[in-house]
């Protein structure tokens, strides 16, 4: 057995089929078909079940893959402890940060961690956060960049900032008329656009709608920020925006009118987060600290709404 067989293993798993696991190997078909029934023969037990339009592991692959995974990402660490030895600043870095926040964070963020660390090849995977943490937790992620809270005992969490929200409304809103910032209470008994399941900040602005007396609008549910935003310039509703989507380079939406909140608004808290077992906790730390030098201004509401009102 030799980790290659491992890695034709654990890519059937992922793609379940023979021609895309090859490619994704860089071999040919044959040999990755060649390579795993050598595997077969060797451990004495059926690892897949071939058919037709599509290839399934049996119970036994399942678990043979699922351990293969732990075994290479072990691998990578393996690597990754003499790579960060002889220079901690060089190498790759695949980084996991979730859809409502990567389009938004990262041309802010990407410039800074190139001055930082100008030998560091970034890798960004943008994934749900449920993905993220998968990925994370088999080694296929090095770091992500995640909402707070998360309950996964394997993964340390560095605080990053606080990101508040912004309400979205129409121009001919009531609220886009009122003086002076919003009060939760003013979201009482308004239905607001919420993403679809599977993405946190859909469980973030329902946490607010629950605090504040409002409620989702029924039989719409977006996949993204950008068409939360499209529909509230539609006039189909009102939504909550995280204060990063408002700010440059995204451009002003015509018809849409951010209203900033009273007091301690409504936020998500971004953190960084990374295996414990990880050997580059010490290099991802210093990555925290030149996360939390960006500008100040891009987290203020203020700025954003002056900026679209304007």
């Amino acid at each position: 057995m030799n980790l290659r067989d491992l890695q034709y293993l654990v890519s059937l798993a992922e793609h379940r089929h023979f021609g895309r696991a090859a490619e994704a190997s860089f071999v040919s078909q044959p040999t990755l078909s060649t390579q795993i029934r050598k595997l077969e023969d060797e451990l004495g037990v059926a690892l897949v079940e071939r058919t037709p339009r599509k290839v399934l592991l049996t119970e036994t692959g399942r678990e043979i893959a699922r351990r293969a995974r732990g075994v290479l990402a072990e691998i990578d660490e393996i690597k990754a402890i003499a790579q960060r030895t002889r220079d901690p600043e060089a190498g790759r870095l695949r980084l996991g940060i979730f859809p409502t926040l990567g389009p938004y964070l990262l041309p802010h963020l990407v410039p800074l961690v190139r001055k930082h660390f100008p030998r560091l090849e970034l890798l960004l995977i943008e994934e749900k956060t449920e993905q993220v943490v998968k990925m994370l937790r088999e080694g296929s992620l090095d770091v992500g960049v995640l909402a707070l809270p998360l309950h996964e005992d394997s993964l340390h969490a560095e605080f990053l900032f606080e990101e508040p929200f912004v309400l979205a409304v129409p121009d001919s809103h009531p609220l886009a008329r009122r003086k002076g910032r919003l009060k939760l209470a003013d979201l009482e008994d308004e239905s607001l656009l919420l993403l679809e399941d599977g993405h946190c900040l859909r469980d973030q602005a329902l946490e607010v709608c629950q605090l504040a007396g409002a409620g989702e609008k029924v039989g719409f549910r977006a996949t993204s920020l950008e068409t939360l935003r499209q529909m509230v310039a539609a006039n189909v509703g009102v939504t909550l925006l995280p204060t990063l989507a408002v700010k440059p380079p995204m451009a002003r939406t015509d018809n849409v009118h951010l209203i900033e909140f009273a007091g301690h608004a409504p936020s998500r808290r971004i953190a960084l987060v990374w295996r414990k077992s990880s050997s580059m906790g010490a290099f991802l730390e210093r990555f925290a600290d030149v996360v939390r030098s960006l500008p100040a201004d891009l987290l203020r509401p203020s700025v954003a709404t002056a900026s679209a009102q304007a």
